[in-house]
């Protein structure tokens, strides 16, 4: 099954019930960033006429979405918007309104959300609006709600057989060096040269990336017309994994250990560039220029139209994990491998998060097996194959921290379920490395 790192799914619609979805996704540790917007109507901004767009209707959909979706807590952010801006025109116009829907939505997640959300854009990755439109939606002058709280780039200039500096990733890395937001490729993964082998996979992790990019997210999970896919859904339900998928699999796995020791002189780097833009702006944030090059900020973030949606908020179903049996953790429909072969493969879910359900029709909750695992089937249900699950710690705001090899499975040698639990090296690691900072961070914000 994949793992939290693979794949953040995107689910839009509002008036659908997610509830045993999410539960799944958050059982086997899977993230989700949420793009806001659809191609339905009054569900997205329009890039060429954008005010026609910023409406009433429009924002009771975005806010439903928000309001759903923020009471689970594997939504990891929000996308205000993905490729607005793409050619001269959008960029003449629409500037201003990605902004002010930025704002909007920040609002709305502090007044109606249980708990602070990031939200953000994901941007085309045109070389005539990279650096303006990241400033521009980096910066703010009088409301720090109108700066993004992170920032994605679709990029996909890494075709073929390249490296970091043939495909221009050094340069990537260069222009976005010194960013104050966390950025991340919120799409990758050209396919003008095929088969894609997913070189770019490891350098992403490695020290020539990770102190500018947080990762990122391969497009794209299922095969469409455009040809992206890592599996191909058969008219039956049945699954063929396409080699892209074995593929960016076998990348996954043989990523190296990431290089903690390097990652925390980063951080002591970022904290000084922080700590010295707030001496001079008294913000963490930078204030905003008169112009950027190949946009039009002329007419100004636009006033608010949502101050009273935003204060009584929007009336829809709050999201919530549910109680799953046995079946629902299962599934009928068979994998297949590129060749036709079947896939070997467990089909259920691989519950790797251990975490509390409410339940609502009593004051007890559901709580874990002595073995510390969150099962989500019926409490009389045995474990399937009779295995115990290895337990991990509860969800984590960042999805870096539960990285493990999709191959790994309980130690075969244990036998007493009373054994104490295993630690996750790696963020053992990662909090070792990173306590000598914490007083160094928490300084420059005291």
């Amino acid at each position: 099954m994949c793992k939290g790192y693979h794949i953040i799914p995107r689910i839009r619609h509002q008036h659908l019930d997610h509830d045993k979805c999410m539960t799944m996704l958050a059982s086997a540790g899977i993230y989700l960033v949420l793009d806001v917007n659809s191609p339905l109507s009054n569900h997205h901004l329009n890039r060429y006429e954008p005010w026609t767009s910023y409406n009433l209707f429009y924002f009771e959909n975005v806010f439903k979405i928000v309001q759903q979706f923020s009471f689970y807590n594997n939504t990891l952010g929000f996308l205000a918007g993905n490729e607005v801006i793409n050619d001269p025109i959008s960029a003449s116009v629409s500037a201003p309104y990605i902004k002010a829907i930025i704002r909007d939505i920040k609002h709305y997640v502090s007044i109606n959300s249980p708990r602070p959300i990031p939200v953000g854009y994901s941007a085309a990755d045109d070389l005539n609006y990279r650096i303006p439109l990241a400033k521009y939606l980096e910066c703010a002058d009088n409301n720090l709600m109108e700066s993004v709280d992170f920032y994605g780039v679709n990029s996909y200039q890494w075709c073929g057989d390249q490296t970091f500096y043939s495909s221009g990733y050094n340069i990537l890395v260069n222009d976005y060096k010194g960013y104050s937001k966390p950025v991340f490729f919120s799409e990758y993964g050209c396919n003008e040269v095929l088969p894609r082998n997913f070189d770019e996979v490891p350098i992403l992790y490695t020290n020539d990336m990770i102190d500018v990019f947080n990762g990122g997210l391969v497009y794209e999970f299922t095969q469409e017309a455009n040809n992206y896919g890592l599996v191909e859904i058969l008219p039956n339900g049945d699954v063929k994994l396409l080699r892209d998928f074995l593929q960016l699999k076998h990348k996954f796995e043989s990523i190296p250990e990431l290089d903690y020791n390097f990652i925390v002189e980063a951080m002591k780097e970022n904290a000084k560039e922080i700590q010295m833009r707030i001496k001079q702006s008294q913000s963490t944030v930078p204030k905003c220029e008169v112009s950027y090059q190949n946009l039009d900020i002329s007419r100004g973030v636009p006033d608010t139209i949502v101050d009273i949606m935003i204060d009584t908020g929007v009336n829809v179903e709050r999201g919530k994990f549910v109680h799953l049996n046995k079946s629902e953790m299962q599934t009928k429909n068979i994998f297949y491998q590129p060749n036709g072969e079947v896939f070997n493969t467990v089909y259920e879910i691989d519950v790797v998060v251990d975490f509390e359900i409410d339940d609502e029709n009593s004051n007890d909750k559901q709580r874990s097996h002595k073995s510390g695992t969150y099962n989500p089937q019926d409490v009389n249900d045995d474990p399937p194959n009779g295995k115990e699950k290895e337990s991990l710690q509860s969800i984590d705001p960042n999805p870096e921290t539960h990285k493990e090899s999709p191959s790994s499975e309980p130690d075969q040698d244990d036998t007493n379920e009373h054994d104490e639990e295993k630690p996750n090296v790696i963020v053992e690691t990662f909090h070792k490395v990173t306590d000598s900072v914490k007083n160094f961070w928490a300084s420059i914000f005291t």
